[in-house]
Parts: structure tokens; sequence; C-alpha cells
């Protein structure tokens, strides 16, 4: 683990054996993506009429322009419902192992389920939203194009299948990261270089790694020092992955999120307490590492996570 993260020899000279060496993994276009399915997800993720009142759809809470979420702590949803937890970016989410912050969905089409049956969120029963699809002029025809049945097309297996394929679709190649980790060593500069040797220095690259940089664990959230404990009231959200399982061990304990689209998608963690990326890193600090570190090491991480972002062409918001 050591020599993987510390010793990375002739840095960019030879792109396959850097990006090899390193924690970290550029992104890849998706394969074997259904185009027509992608289509219809794609569709039905910007339709207000997956929400019981007609005025949210998933996009409402996920704008895709602005880095795939909103800008608020806590989302709200239908007759000012105000949600329990910070909403993820929903770029890059086809990679990620598990789904919400607590893990309890396997996969991308379950999670559709937790939105818009969520009171507090669209409010909708499935059978509500498939009468509603069934009355539009060109659903029906739609989804029995896709899903090649002439009755029962539209169902909530299929909606969710779409939503779930469009997500897929939400990869944000071509970061300046990660052309760095391909070779170009002007990709970056060397703030950003800096930051990323820091990043994997101070222990950061062990949660947040792979080419998502994280969303492939769990850790407790407050591994040194009590966060929760200083912050007073502690809700149901905040017990974590233990409102799953029911295990003690897993009480605070999230999916580790993905850094990717990090410059874009404040305010941070599950409770949109952390205001900006360098309130996230001084947490991440005192409560996960038990360091310390200069202002000149925490500002060149958070320099090196602005690298980050990557490209799609529904993306429209830019780093500053």
């Amino acid at each position: 683990m050591f020599f993987i993260l510390f010793f990375t020899p002739f840095l960019g000279l030879f792109s396959t054996t850097y990006a090899d060496n390193e924690p970290l993994k550029p992104l890849e276009v998706p394969k074997n993506l259904d185009t027509l399915k992608v289509k219809l997800g794609e569709r039905l993720f910007h339709d207000v009429r997956l929400s019981k009142d007609n005025t949210l759809a998933c996009a409402g809470c996920h704008n895709l322009a602005l880095g795939g979420a909103d800008d608020k702590a806590l989302s709200i949803g239908i007759n000012g419902g105000i949600g329990s937890v910070n909403s993820p970016t929903v770029y890059n989410s086809g990679l990620l192992f598990r789904q919400f912050w607590d893990g309890r969905a396997e996969t991308l089409a379950e999670q559709v389920d937790g939105p818009v049956q969520a009171e507090v969120e669209m409010g909708s029963l499935w059978p509500e939203v498939i009468i509603k699809l069934y009355k539009d002029a060109t659903y029906p025809a739609q989804f029995a194009m896709v899903y090649k049945e002439k009755k029962g097309a539209i169902s909530r297996a299929h909606i969710k299948d779409a939503i779930a394929e469009f997500e897929r679709s939400l990869v944000t190649i071509n970061s300046p990261f990660d052309r760095y980790l391909k070779g170009d060593q002007k990709a970056i500069d060397a703030q950003a270089k800096e930051g990323y040797r820091l990043f994997k220095h101070y222990g950061c690259a062990s949660c947040h790694q792979g080419a998502n940089v994280g969303g492939n664990m769990y850790q407790v959230f407050g591994v040194v020092g009590s966060y929760f404990k200083e912050q007073g009231k502690i809700t149901t959200a905040d017990k974590g992955r233990f409102n799953v399982t029911g295990n003690p061990q897993d009480m605070h304990r999230f999916k580790v999120p993905s850094l990717r689209m990090a410059a874009l998608t404040a305010p941070y963690l599950h409770n949109g307490k952390a205001k900006t990326l360098r309130d996230a890193v001084d947490i991440m600090f005192k409560y996960q590492l038990g360091r310390e570190a200069p202002d000149k090491d925490k500002e060149a991480i958070v320099h090196f996570i602005k690298t980050l972002v990557g490209e799609h062409p529904a993306l429209k918001k830019r780093v500053k």
C-alpha cells in the first residue's frame, strides 16, 4: 500500500504505468448503454409528473447543468417538505457501489423508488405515475418501442430501468486531473500536483480512491474524535448505516462520497453543514485523519479536488 501511494517513479512519462501505480484512475466513457433507454430515461428524469403534485422532477434536486445536485444543505420536496440528508450529485452515480448515504439501495434502479415515493420528496405512488404517463400523447409508443411490449410497457420496473440507464450515462470524462493521469503534465498546475501528493501523503486516498475518487466503501464519520457528540442533537439520518442494519458497529457509518464533482456541489457532508470545500477538508482532517496541517497544504488539496471535475454535454457550471 505504501509503495502504491508514495512511490511513483518517472511521474507522467509513461501514462499507462503511471495510472496503474496510482490510487486514482481516469474515468472512461461508459460502454454498452442502450441509447433508446438513455433517451427515455432522460425524459423521465426531467418529468415533473413523477411527483404527486406535478411540480418536481428528479432534476429538481439533481440539476445537471449545475453539477448534478442542488445548492441546499437539505433539499426541498413537494409542499415544502425538507429532506433529511444532503442531495449528492447524480453524475458518476453508476460507479457507486451502493446508493444513498446509508447504502440502503444496491442499484440505481432500486434507488429510484426512494425519492419518487418519499413523502417529503416527490410523494408519489407508482400507480398514479403510470396513469399520468399513459395519458401522455407519446410515452406509450416510446415505452413500447424501447421495451418491445404492446401492453403494459409503462410499468414501475421499466420507468426505474430507463432512469437508471440514463444515470449510468452521466459520466464526467476528460477532467484536467484525468488528462494528467494519462501523461499530460501541463493539464494541471504545480499547486494541484502538490495537492494530489498531499492528498496521498495525509491518507485521504485511503477512503477516496479509484476512478470515482470514493464511493466504493463505507466509513465511520468520526474515526478520530466524536463529530456528533460535539454537534449536539443527533438526528435519525446522523445514525447512517445503522438505520439499515441495526448493527451498533454501523452507527454513524456512511458511504464514502465521490469527490469527482465536489468542486461544484457545495454544501458538503450528509447534513450539508460544511459550506465550502475548505470547511469539508478541515472537518476531514480533524475527525477522520486526526492530523494537523498548515493552511497551504489544505488549500493545495482543495485546488487538486477542483481538477477532478470532468466534462458532460449537460454540465454548464464551471469550476472557479
